[in-house]
């Protein structure tokens, strides 16, 4: 008889076998794709572990279908929100279950009950403001509120800024509803008639270990303000009667949270802010014991690295002198809020009256109008990621980030840190809750080198046991994860630790709940767990355009920390097609991750030409919203760019995108053949181009605009004519030219002739055509450096044409190239901003309500104050903004069969709302051709650009 040998099951074996089960069971979607795997593969930590595979569930009884089934393949699951975790928390080598994407449900708050059941996935921001009419809120403030969940919140033990005030998620939480891992439901929680009780084996558990162990734990666990390491025995009654709070904090390693139970409040009617100003970091820290005493709600540090960042990066560059005096080393943000508005301004008073007799007379800056306040905050809530905008291979580290100590050792102990630093060679970011004594500290290192990685090791060590000699805790905030795990055992005790284990056993014997994490951890400077894997070399790949500013293509693609403000539902534009379609893969972090694995030959060969990426990065909308609101200024616009270069190496291009990208040459000979050209191309476009037929195509004008010439003795304005405005358009220019004329300014162009005219090559860069888009930048460039070097002012109408003059022709051009062509490019409002002086008057006009949307990339390079300004010059004008995100046109997208129900996803979310909602008397501006051409598609009214309202409103 022959011998049988029995191989051992392979990881890919597991993998064949769960995918297809998943499939069959699950409503929701299962990935297991590489690209999908790789960008679970990572949170916002310096850890990378690529899972099995990836579980989007629909509902909670995917949850439970997923758990059975990963319970009899042996396979281990970790449970991810927004992916935000600082020490790897949502990083694990089984299945990722990601519960943002549709578990976001919340109850209606029961009138008199300040509390609220939601489901794990939904955002901190998106609950606030669906509580916001109730009158109530949920107060644990993060600085990531606009990304993260309320289940990775309560499993990471979550704290904010006004902790001092409210308490952390431990206070917060007041029960949870639960799937363990063996797949019963437990509600915990003193809730009454409990239909799913707690186990006798985990209460008895539980029980035994607060009895045996109740003196270690009074002697072990830190008393400081802020403690959220390891399980919460500190906070559980002596009875053990409700573990609700234990399983805050859990990270996941104990039970799946169905739903959440959470405490609200009433947000105070008023604050104010008082900025306060330290010519050391030492005074600042050692100020902070005697601020907390005067009540605030908040005392938060922002240091000099932060400030000196932030004035490289354009969302904030401009806003900082507002606030910020002279060069201070370091700022505390003191806020006082409640109902009284004229206590809270007594305490800003007690507050300089208390700087002054620390020696610091005037360093307040006071802030009591909400607008500013909010600006101010957030410089604040993006201090991590200004931190991670450094650029080069060196980045602030996050490991020992949430040492917290005793209030009146913070000085102390941020001193020696610093010794620590400087003795190996480095130095440190700091940002964060002076209040209670944990501050975000992250060292300089560059993990790619072994080196780095025991200086890290050593830093870690040092601090541990120095936190350890103050009596703090050596996670204060962001919880333990793959960073702090293993240093459990001399902060707590080997007793207290067997503890840990004896309750994650209790609850998930087998251990498939997030392994790793809390108990029996790897060590935190295991470098096979690390983003830069040994063994990996980058791609040697020739780029089109230049990243030499970033260390190359790849510098680029890691400058994303996976911190996630690209996931935020509200507020700004970024990441418009995430909002539409709530998929990782297209917020710009997934893209970002998916280039940096496939540019580090992470992904395997010929990865970053696959299809799969062109997918990934097929719903960016080149939008340009990273570069200004991403803090890190991740710009996945141009790097979309050069992907498209190296894929159409590979992959030829479809006609309609050489149709779209080759229109700028096209349009002089189809302009000629106008009511040809627009038969042939609605005969044409819908079958042979792949246009949707929802979509009714700009319609080519035989008028289309010839400059006059300068005119009049004014001061020269070159008016830059772009194709679209040129051809589709022509009013528009030439109103821009009969406002410029009434300023007293003469027009002149630089076009060669009507039939080449000049252009600024976005079609051919949206198509990843870089070597066109570089002779159309170096003809422009040449034709327009005389103007350039004589002091006119080059003026345009279209901001994606316009404002490529600024920001590509710089990666495209060598310096002596592109010389000062950039600074003396702008939008016209912004020159009309400049000369509001000048505006004609009339006496006679009527009230007029505006309302006006800024293209996208007006917004991101910062000119829609200036159209608001201008609107607010005008007799008569009351203009308001449209709240609203992008118009989700974005050039040939909102055409394309493949992407129109997307881009009308994208106008829905607020643009076409806000236009219907608006009076028919109400006037509609938007600069932006697709921006126009969308709002009349999608709601039948017509928005103008402001050069034409301007000239109808002053009856030029």
């Amino acid at each position: 008889m022959a011998t049988v040998t029995i191989r051992p099951k392979t990881h890919r074996d597991i993998q064949g076998a769960l995918e297809p089960r998943l499939k069959r069971a699950l409503e929701g979607e299962v990935r297991f794709g590489r690209f999908d795997r790789g960008r679970y593969a990572t949170d916002a930590s310096i850890y990378q572990i690529e899972p099995l595979g990836v579980v989007i569930p629909r509902t909670t009884a995917d949850v439970e279908a997923t758990l059975e089934i990963v319970r009899d393949e042996g396979v281990s699951v970790t449970f991810r929100g927004g992916g935000t975790s600082q020490a790897g928390q949502t990083v694990g080598a089984g299945l990722v279950i990601d519960t943002s994407k549709y578990l976001n449900s919340t109850d209606d708050p029961e009138p008199g009950d300040e509390s609220v059941w939601v489901e794990p996935g939904i955002v901190l921001d998106e609950l606030n403001r669906r509580l916001k009419p109730y009158g109530l809120m949920f107060p644990v403030d993060i600085s990531t509120g606009s990304q993260a969940t309320i289940g990775g919140m309560t499993a990471n033990h979550s704290c904010g800024s006004r902790s001092l005030r409210y308490g952390v998620m431990v206070d917060n939480v007041q029960a949870i509803d639960s799937v363990l891992a063996d797949g019963s439901r437990t509600r915990f929680g003193l809730e009454g008639d409990n239909e799913w009780p707690v186990p006798s084996e985990i209460s008895r558990t539980v029980s035994t270990i607060m009895v045996r162990e109740r003196d270690e734990i009074a002697a072990r666990f830190p008393k400081t303000a802020r403690q959220v390491g390891g399980y919460n025995l500190d906070r559980l009654d002596p009875g053990g009667d409700d573990l609700t709070k234990l399983l805050v904090g859990s990270e996941g390693t104990l039970a799946y949270f169905r739903k959440i139970k959470l405490k609200l409040t009433a947000p105070p009617r008023n604050k104010v802010l008082g900025v306060c100003h330290f010519p050391t970091f030492f005074e600042a820290m050692d100020s902070a014991q005697h601020i907390v005493r005067l009540d605030p709600t908040a005392v938060e540090l922002v240091d000099r690295s932060i400030l000196d960042l932030a004035r490289a990066i354009p969302a904030f560059a401009s806003l900082l002198p507002s606030f910020v005096r002279g060069e201070p080393d370091a700022l505390l943000l003191v806020e006082f809020a409640g109902d009284d508005l004229g206590l809270q301004q007594s305490k800003l008073r007690q507050l300089e009256d208390l700087m002054g007799e620390l020696g610091l007379p005037g360093a307040v800056v006071e802030a009591e109008a909400p607008a500013f306040q909010s600006d101010i905050w957030e410089l604040r809530k993006a201090g991590l990621n200004i931190v991670m905008s450094m650029k080069g291979d060196g980045k602030p580290v996050s490991f020992i980030e949430d040492c917290a100590v005793p209030l009146e050792h913070l000085a102390g102990y941020t001193s020696r840190l610093n010794e620590v630093f400087a003795r190996h060679g480095t130095k440190g970011t700091w940002y964060a809750h002076a209040s209670v004594g944990c501050l975000h500290v992250r060292p300089i290192l560059n993990l790619k080198l072994e080196a780095e990685t025991l200086k890290m090791r050593a830093i870690a060590e040092e601090a541990m046991a120095m936190v350890r000699e103050y009596k703090g805790a050596h996670s204060g905030e962001h919880g333990d994860g793959l960073a702090r795990s293993e240093f459990h055992e001399p902060m707590f005790g080997p007793r207290i630790v067997r503890a840990f284990e004896e309750v994650k056993d209790s609850f998930d014997p087998d251990g498939l709940l997030n392994p790793g994490k809390i108990v029996r951890s790897s060590r935190m400077d295991d470098r096979t767990l690390f983003r830069f894997k040994p063994g990996h070399a980058p791609l040697a790949l020739k780029t089109a355009l230049n990243w030499s500013e970033w260390g190359g293509f790849l510098g680029v693609s890691e400058m994303c920390n996976n911190n996630g403000a690209c996931r935020k539902l509200a507020d700004g534009v970024m990441c418009p097609s995430y909002r539409a379609t709530r998929d990782e893969r297209d917020t710009t972090r997934g893209r970002a991750n998916s280039l940096r694995l496939a540019l580090s030959g992470q992904l395997g060969e010929g990865a970053l030409t696959d299809r799969a990426m062109y997918d990934t990065l097929e719903l960016c909308v080149g939008c340009k919203a990273c570069k200004r609101e991403c803090p890190t200024g991740v710009d996945m616009a141009r790097m979309k760019t050069e992907f498209l270069y190296h894929y159409h190496r590979r992959h030829p291009r479809r006609l309609r995108e050489r149709v779209i990208a080759e229109l700028p040459r096209l349009a002089p000979h189809l302009s000629k053949l106008a009511p040809l050209a627009n038969l042939g191309q609605r005969a044409a476009s819908y079958a042979g181009l792949g246009f949707d037929r929802r979509r009714t195509l700009p319609a080519w004008r035989t008028d289309s605009y010839r400059a006059a010439g300068a005119q009049g003795p004014g001061d020269p304005v070159l008016l830059f004519a772009d194709t679209f405005n040129r051809y589709f358009e022509p009013d528009n220019l030439r109103a821009a030219e009969t406002v410029l004329g009434a300023l007293g300014f003469a027009v002149e162009t630089a076009d060669p002739s009507d039939e080449r005219p000049l252009c600024c090559g976005r079609t051919y860069l949206a198509a990843g055509m870089v070597e066109e888009a570089r002779r159309e930048a170096r003809r422009t460039a040449r034709a327009l450096t005389p103007f350039v070097e004589s002091g006119t002012p080059i003026v345009g109408l279209e901001p994606s044409c316009l404002l490529t003059l600024r920001d590509e022709f710089a990666v495209l051009l060598p310096q002596d190239e592109f010389g000062g062509l950039g600074q003396a490019s702008q939008m016209l409002t912004e020159f009309l901003d400049k000369h509001l002086e000048r505006m004609p008057v009339r006496n006679d006009a009527a009230e007029m309500d505006v309302i006006y949307h800024g293209h996208c990339h007006e917004k991101a390079f910062g000119t829609v104050p200036a159209l608001h300004r201008v609107l607010e010059a005008l007799p008569g004008c009351r203009p308001r903004a449209i709240g609203a995100g992008c118009c989700g046109m974005a050039g040939a997208f909102g055409y394309r069969a493949e992407t129109f129900d997307t881009s009308m996803r994208m106008a829905e979310a607020s643009l076409l709302p806000a236009v219907r909602e608006a009076a028919p008397s109400t006037e509609i501006v938007a600069n932006g051709f697709s921006c126009r051409h969308q709002i009349m598609e999608g709601s039948g009214r017509e928005a103008r650009h402001i050069a034409q309202f301007i000239a109808d409103s002053l009856r030029l």
